[in-house]
């Protein structure tokens, strides 16, 4: 996520060397979501996941604009059904010989 520019310390694009400090926000951005986090403390060596999540939080702006994301992206998928399955091959021909027609 580094390397591809998604991630900012507070504020500015980030390297992976970066040192980071207590109270620093990082902003991360995944898919459709972006999440702002704030570190509360510092780990003196590399620690398992869920031992990690207790040294930082999300704020709760990022956390309410995560869920109206999230929502708005569930009507707009609600007005645009997808079928239910891919077409066979004689479907796939019908859809075809209809695209090629002009």
């Amino acid at each position: 996520m580094i390397s591809g520019g998604k991630v900012h310390y507070n504020g500015q694009r980030t390297k992976p060397s970066r040192s980071v400090e207590v109270g620093a926000e990082v902003v991360l951005r995944q898919g459709f979501d972006e999440k702002t986090i704030i570190i509360d403390q510092l780990a003196e060596k590399r620690v398992s996941a869920p031992i990690a999540a207790t040294l930082y939080h999300e704020t709760q702006a990022s956390l309410t604009k995560r869920e109206q994301a999230a929502a708005q992206r569930k009507l707009l998928a609600s007005s645009h059904p997808q079928p239910r399955s891919k077409p066979d091959k004689k479907q796939r021909r019908q859809i075809i010989r209809f695209k090629s027609t002009d």
